[in-house]
């Protein structure tokens, strides 16, 4: 894989920090907006990088980059994740995949028809904590209540209060507890149960936007809570609970530190099976071998996920009366 990367942010910078240790990716290029030169610069020179951008049609026709990374904010998904695909590059996007399902079900048919691998940056979907849980799901018997908590008070939190207004609370830039924290949940209750019968979105609304929120999923025979806040926080986690046990996984939703699972009348297990400790670390290693394999069934099956967990967000924005800048121009 010779990866492309949009945009020079915290997440491109935490990428950068491990993606050298995973054999069969070069970094070929770094794209960053006019202004970020000098960024540009340093991240090239302490990461080794063969190439730097401003121009994003620039790093597109440079034939050195097979796939591109991106890495922006929320509501600029959609745009370069289609210049990248109609440029006959692979992407790579990170969460939220894009602003509304209707922009996904776009990419998703130009992916396609073109025969490019798209694919969305979703560390959980790929842990092997979470494997493992899914391995132990079905001794629970019959799930019968389901519970996920992803709350981090928001470093930008404190400036949305006095007034500023920063794109991580931004409807116009797809902002908020919904889109930006409980979509890790979503994707755990899709990754282990599929799509919900029904949505329910309750929001702490401020100025425009959910800066928290409860999210219920009614799977009908059980019910799953999701709770994502940026407005507060607790410790993460994740409870299922079945007629005959009990899954616990410690740590929040886009890391999966560790879990305990626990039978009937058993003592409870404590199992760790991860064996790297950055969280985007096997979901990376995975894209590379899907890359190079060109393994489009999994990718095929990984856009069936995204689109469920696209489904689940319309279904909760609709609930809650959220608009963002994205929906009105769709």
């Amino acid at each position: 894989m010779n990866l492309g990367i949009a945009g020079a942010g915290m997440i491109v910078q935490d990428l950068l920090n491990f993606i050298r240790e995973i054999p069969g990716i070069s970094l070929a290029a770094l794209y960053a907006r006019p202004g970020k030169e000098h960024a540009l610069q340093e991240l090239q020179n302490q990461y080794g990088i063969s190439k730097v951008y401003t121009d994003y049609s620039n790093m597109l026709q440079d034939n050195s980059v097979d796939t591109v990374y991106i890495g922006l904010p929320n509501h600029l998904h959609y745009s370069y994740a289609k210049k990248a695909l109609l440029s006959g590059k692979h992407v790579i996007c990170e969460k939220p995949f894009t602003s509304n399902l209707q922009e996904f079900l776009e990419l998703k048919e130009i992916a396609e028809h073109s025969g490019m691998i798209l694919i969305e940056a979703i560390s959980n979907q790929y842990l092997k904590n979470v494997m493992s849980m899914k391995e132990v799901l079905p001794a629970l018997g019959a799930i019968k209540m389901v519970e996920c908590n992803y709350s981090q008070y928001s470093s930008r939190y404190d400036a949305f209060r006095q007034g500023e207004v920063l794109p991580a609370f931004d409807p116009e830039m797809s902002g908020g507890a919904l889109m930006d924290i409980n979509i890790y949940n979503i994707h755990l209750a899709a990754g282990f149960f599929g799509s919900p019968r029904k949505v329910e979105y309750w929001a702490n609304m401020e100025r425009g936007i959910d800066t928290s929120g409860m999210l219920l999923l009614d799977y009908g025979e059980f019910k799953c809570v999701c709770i994502g806040a940026k407005d507060s926080t607790a410790p993460g986690s994740m409870k299922i609970q079945g007629t005959e046990g009990y899954l616990q996984m410690t740590g929040p939703a886009n890391e999966c530190d560790s879990f305990v699972y626990a039978l009937r009348k058993e003592e409870p297990v404590q199992a760790d099976h991860k064996d790297h400790p950055h969280r985007m670390y096997d979901e990376f290693t995975e894209f590379e071998r899907i890359l190079r394999e060109q393994d489009m069934k999994k990718a095929a099956d990984m856009l069936v996920h995204s689109e469920r967990v696209m489904r689940v967000i319309e279904q909760a924005k609709q609930s809650a009366g959220l608009v963002f800048g994205a929906d009105q121009r769709s």
